[in-house]
């Protein structure tokens, strides 16, 4: 019995050390919807988008002055076959899900 518990905490402990996420966490769990009842175009602050969402990854500018917000989100988790012995160094991989959400404020 001993064995058996010990073989599944392992387990457990393997599949949850191989995901990984990058990214802003508060995006993973939003939808286009969701997105869509927090930010409206022209009349959604910057401070407002800061509160739902944190600081973005990315911060750029257009050439005529608007300021890009990108936000980022990726969960990466590996395949089964990655931890199967000899399968594994030939053939591994991950899923990967990936958000991104592009804010453009016109100055």
């Amino acid at each position: 019995m001993k064995i058996v518990k010990g073989f599944a905490g392992a387990a457990v402990v393997i599949l949850l050390a191989g995901c990984a996420t990058a990214g802003n966490e508060k995006l993973k769990d939003h939808t286009q919807s969701t997105i869509s009842q927090r930010i409206t175009e022209g009349r959604t602050t910057k401070n407002q988008v800061i509160a739902a969402l944190g600081q973005p990854s990315v911060v750029s500018f257009t050439d005529a002055g608007n300021e890009i917000w990108t936000y980022k989100h990726a969960r990466a988790t590996p395949q089964a076959q990655n931890f199967i012995p000899l399968v594994g160094l030939f053939s591994s991989g991950a899923d990967v899900k990936t958000k991104e959400l592009v804010v453009m404020f016109k100055g």
